[in-house]
């Protein structure tokens, strides 16, 4: 692969070298519209309800990555915004070149060596021109409180202000002084005495303006000063990386990829408070490079108390899409832990109404906070702050909510790790399923269950086989553990009537077992 030495242009946002690259360039320019490939990370396991979202808001077909979590589509900049209001995706990124198949070579100098002169080589005009475009756009929304324009402003406005007090009184009593001396000295030396403290104060005055004089031309000094500073980019190289075959680490390609792009551009490095990061995402012999459009992940928006399960608000976007909720559905999360999955749908799918519940007070607490501040942030942007969501407190396997009222279930189930334990899930899961099944719609409800413990709910679900069906299975990452999304269909049993409506614990059934063996030992 060809490439531009690093003399042959000058450094600078708006030069680029040429592409040399086997790939193709997807971006294209019409006027002042840019029509760029914009990239996105998705829960795992969630890349078509992503995908189909895509299709949904802004019309496009999206592209699924190999690398699992990431979809593409393309997207016009007078569309941008759009991108946005997307909610099952974590972050979003601007694509500057993909690579489908890039020729890694088998030593790690050469290669590292490529990566440096492939970032002068690289299309970055259109991906720079996206990125501010959508710092405006971010402004625009408010996610970014006050810029240093802004408090400059208020510095200079809070000194002429007191600059004007000061004028203001040093001229009353200058105005006194002449008046005392005036009654003291007689009536002749009164117009000469009267004249000499009019000429003082014109002097004071004099005085006072030029000194406001000199200081607003240091202030405008000073901001000129400070305008070639503020203009210095800020950048980082962010790289992540799958795969056995690579020859280098990470860090050994963000920083020699890093450092060509430092050159380029003449930005400085800042791995804190940067305006730009850059992302190198290597999968096996795929290669992109692109330009991240976002500072955090997305999926922190709702939640403000956290508890020690918290699910991300991505994740129960394609939980909730899952389900396809309906206008006017009773949808039930019988353990809401901080309210996560109730409080996107109560949000997003605000037609339905939600009601959250759970055993523990503090949970509970951590809901009601929850909800209280989206009420607070939406009547501050004066929207209507009420939600359709209620929060109760009570005991799962004894729901106090009427047989056949609900329905759809959606909940994160304990894994048995940092809630719970693995032996009580044997008990707990064939529980909670038979009083789901109670409250759920016969013939037409249906559940949204999210849980590590495969084993335990594939036997639970076995055991419940005349009142669920299965219907799909969703394999997501969850913290890093590999648990599954299961998607039930409630039968049309009528609840009582089945052999599955009578539940023994498994500790009951092994202490009859016991029983029956010493009788036959006996």
């Amino acid at each position: 692969m060809s490439s531009q030495e690093g003399g042959a242009a000058e450094p600078g946002p708006d030069t680029v070298g040429p592409s040399t690259s086997s790939s193709t360039n997807n971006d294209a320019v019409t006027g002042d519209v840019i029509t760029v490939t914009i990239g996105a990370t998705v829960p795992t396991g969630f890349e078509l309800t992503a995908a189909e979202e895509v299709k949904e808001k802004i019309g496009v077909d999206a592209r699924i990555s190999k690398d699992r979590g990431r979809i593409y589509f393309p997207i016009t900049t007078d569309e941008l915004f759009q991108v946005h209001l997307l909610k099952s995706v974590d972050n979003l990124f601007v694509v500057v070149e993909e690579y489908h198949l890039y020729p890694f070579k088998e030593s790690k100098e050469e290669t590292l060596m490529e990566m440096m002169q492939l970032a002068t080589t690289l299309p970055w005009t259109n991906a720079l021109a996206v990125w501010k475009l959508n710092g405006t756009l971010k402004k625009k929304k408010g996610y970014r409180k006050g810029g240093n324009g802004t408090k400059v402003k208020s510095k200079r406005e809070a000194t002429d202000a007191t600059v004007a007090d000061t004028e203001q009184q040093e001229l009353p009593q200058a105005a006194s002084a002449a008046e005392s001396q005036t009654k003291a000295e007689s009536t002749a030396s009164a117009a000469e005495s009267q004249t000499k403290a009019e000429s003082t104060a014109s002097a004071a005055e004099s005085q006072a303006k030029a000194e406001s004089t000199a200081e607003a031309e240091t202030s405008a000094q000073d901001s000129e000063e400070a305008e070639p500073e503020a203009k210095v980019t800020k950048f980082r190289v962010t790289c992540n990386r799958a795969g056995d075959k690579h020859s280098f680490t990470s860090n050994e390609a963000a920083r020699d990829f890093g450092g060509a792009v430092q050159e380029f551009f003449q930005w400085k490095a800042d791995m804190t408070k940067f305006d730009i990061e850059v992302l190198l995402n290597i999968h096996n012999d795929e290669v992109v490079i692109g330009i991240a459009l976002t500072e955090e992940s997305l999926h922190r928006r709702n939640i403000s108390h956290f508890g020690p399960t918290t699910l991300r608000s991505t994740l129960c976007y394609g939980m909730l899409r899952l389900c396809k909720p309906q206008a006017s559905d009773i949808i039930l999360d019988p353990m809401c832990g901080t309210g996560a999955i109730p409080l996107e749908g109560a949000i997003e799918f605000n037609s339905s109404f939600y009601l959250a519940g759970d055993n523990n007070d503090m949970a509970v607490n951590r809901t009601v906070n929850n909800v209280c501040h989206i009420q607070r942030r939406r009547a501050e942007k004066g929207s209507a702050s009420g939600l359709p969501i209620d929060t109760v407190q009570w005991d799962l396997c004894n729901l106090p909510i009427r047989t056949g009222s609900v329905d759809i279930v959606i909940t994160d189930m304990p894994f048995g790790k940092r809630m719970g334990s693995r032996k009580n899930n044997w008990d707990l899961y064939p529980s909670c399923l038979r009083e789901m099944a109670r409250v759920c719609t016969p013939g037409t409800g249906k559940a949204v269950l999210l849980t590590q413990d495969k084993k335990c709910f594939t036997k639970a679900i076995s055991r419940m086989g005349g009142l669920w069906r299965r219907l799909h299975t969703v394999w997501v990452n969850v913290g890093g553990l590999h648990a599954g999304v299961y998607l039930l269909k409630r039968t049309g049993a009528v609840f009582g009537q089945t052999p599955e409506d009578i539940h023994e614990s498994r500790g009951t059934v092994n202490a009859q077992g016991d029983e029956n063996g010493d009788k036959q030992l006996s």
